[in-house]
């Protein structure tokens, strides 16, 4: 029985140490629920977001296909960072959860929303449909930065300096031209004030800079923070 007792032991210990690395991934139930109390607080008393741009840009109900991918793209890129190479798991992590931090810090305290989404569609097919399903479930409101355009760039970041990734053009093309498409699609399906982008493109340049320039995972241990050592 001890035997027994000692090798299920040996076991939790192979496996924490195998994907403790993953715990950083609490994250996302923080984040959910931190949004959804500002997407059931912030309905109508709010900022107005809106610059001249927007009102040149037309609604494009096909570009809500990209925009649904996005949370396709988003798990594939966290989860192949996580399981191939966690050194750049660890920098997407920091990207992404920062930005997402900033973004939960802006809508609280200064709440904001548009106007831009159609009355109503000219015409009616299945793109429309999507987006009408979209509409009901995303509330016009906490816009900036765009966090579906902020990360997008840092998967595409991830997918750029990544060791195994960066030699397969094939990837990166695909990769570019989703993250592209992604950003677009938050401007044509009126969901997000070019405002919006504007901000999160200026936040993923700084976080950019923080986070790969610096190169700070490199770091050695002893100028590491302790909080984070237990994780590698």
């Amino acid at each position: 029985m001890i035997r027994l007792y000692g090798q299920f032991k040996s076991g939790l210990l192979r496996v924490y140490e195998n994907y403790k690395h993953l715990l950083l991934l609490l994250y996302f139930p923080v984040y959910l629920l931190w949004f959804s109390y500002l997407e059931k607080k912030v309905t109508t008393h709010f900022h107005v977001i809106h610059v001249a741009a927007d009102d040149l840009i037309p609604f494009c109900e096909y570009f809500v296909l990209p925009y649904l991918l996005w949370f396709f793209y988003v798990a594939w890129g966290i989860i192949y960072m996580a399981k191939n190479n966690k050194s750049d798991y660890y920098k997407l992590c920091a990207f992404l959860f920062t930005g997402m931090t900033v973004f939960l810090i802006i809508s609280t305290v200064y709440p904001n929303g548009h106007y831009l989404r159609p009355q109503y569609f000219a015409h009616h097919n299945i793109f429309t449909a999507l987006c009408e399903s979209l509409y009901s479930s995303d509330t016009p409101t906490n816009l900036f930065p765009s966090i579906h355009v902020y990360n997008s760039i840092g998967i595409h970041l991830a997918v750029m300096q990544n060791r195994e990734l960066k030699s397969n053009k094939t990837v990166q093309m695909l990769s570019f031209l989703l993250m592209v498409s992604i950003v677009l699609a938050t401007v044509f399906l009126k969901q997000h004030s070019v405002f919006d982008v504007t901000t999160a493109l200026i936040l993923s340049l700084v976080m950019y800079w923080i986070v790969y320039r610096r190169s700070w995972s490199h770091a050695s241990a002893s100028h590491q923070p302790k909080n984070w050592l237990w994780l590698r």
